[in-house]
């Protein structure tokens, strides 16, 4: 990896964002961001903003756009894929719409800590980079999206809890044989249209961020949060790379210290420690929390395990390939 891809991986405070560089004026940048106000995606984003005004002089400004207000993540990356939009950061179940491969890294009980996982995805980089150059985007950085629960209207405590539900389904293999594994009706559902499928009883089931969860209102239509931690989910910076091609060397430089100045271990840990005071944020609005115990999420666990070479047989493509480099990456890295 050269050494300009390098730092601009530590660009993380494109947190869950799409950046859209004006062909009229290429140091105006528009951003379209997936996180609702007051979240901490929200507050990186912002403080992302003014680093990059502060680096650059006032040279490059940005007018950000929250909460999916310019589209669902899916569509997003296509149109950064096909150089209409140039830059995105979106989560990587939603990145795996285009580049299937990066289901793998949203397998369910897959870590077996955050510690583990931090360090599987920093090794990760170039095999990732080299998957995204095929479709025509140049990585950035990963960023992150957090833990995700199972919610609804009732606990979800063992495997069996979830037989014969409609459960809400990224747009990808991988998360859609996890529903099918445990005998649920997997419903594929954008983020923009999540809290409308709860409501109307489209779905029964979610595998939801907290935060997002919290902060969408979903927390009011499945009141009921089961702590499984079966997720704790990346997110990734993307860019079209004529996009980035057409960037001065100012301009690129200005965008990598802006996300240096927030390195990506602080935003993780920024998110996480959010987290546990949203979790007490849905008690005190009437949400119910419900944690498993360590046996009963190694039954979740186990459940899952023989189902991940499924996965990677589904997925096909560089699967089995990017499946090694994460499985490399599991026996190098701490528990």
């Amino acid at each position: 990896m050269s050494k300009i891809s390098h730092r601009v991986a530590a660009t993380a405070a494109l947190v869950a964002s799409v950046l859209v560089i004006s062909e009229a004026s290429a140091n105006t940048l528009r951003m379209a961001n997936s996180a609702p106000p007051g979240t901490v995606w929200a507050m990186q984003t912002e403080r992302w903003i003014q680093n990059v005004e502060k680096v650059s002089n006032g040279a490059l400004r940005v007018t950000a756009y929250m909460n999916s207000q310019l589209g669902s993540e899916q569509d997003v990356l296509q149109q950064v894929a096909r150089g209409r939009i140039d830059m995105a950061g979106v989560s990587t179940a939603a990145a795996a719409a285009l580049v299937p491969e990066l289901a793998l890294l949203d397998m369910p009980f897959l870590f077996s800590s955050t510690k583990q996982q931090d360090c599987v995805m920093d090794k990760l980089v170039a095999p990732t980079e080299a998957l995204l150059a095929k479709k025509n985007l140049q990585f950035l950085s990963w960023t992150h999206v957090g833990e995700t629960n199972f919610v609804g209207r009732t606990p979800y405590v063992t495997p069996d809890s979830i037989k014969g539900l409609r459960a809400r389904a990224q747009a990808n293999k991988v998360n859609a044989l996890m529903w099918t594994s445990l005998g649920a009706n997997p419903i594929p559902v954008a983020l923009t249209e999540w809290n409308s499928a709860h409501q109307s009883g489209l779905v029964d089931v979610s595998q939801a961020p907290i935060a997002f969860y919290f902060y969408s209102g979903l927390g009011k239509l499945a009141p009921v949060m089961t702590v499984s931690k079966s997720l704790d989910m990346a997110g990734i910076a993307v860019m079209n790379k004529q996009g980035w091609d057409r960037l001065t060397l100012a301009e690129k430089d200005a965008l990598i210290k802006a996300g240096d100045m927030a390195p990506l271990n602080q935003l993780r840990a920024e998110v996480r420690g959010f987290e546990s005071k949203v979790i007490e944020m849905h008690r005190t609005a009437g949400g119910t929390v419900v944690e498993l115990t360590p046996e009963q999420r190694d039954a979740w666990r186990n459940n899952q395990l023989g189902h991940w070479p499924k996965s990677v047989e589904a997925i096909g493509g560089q699967a089995a390939a990017y499946w090694s480099a994460i499985k490399d990456g599991l026996n190098t890295c701490a528990k």
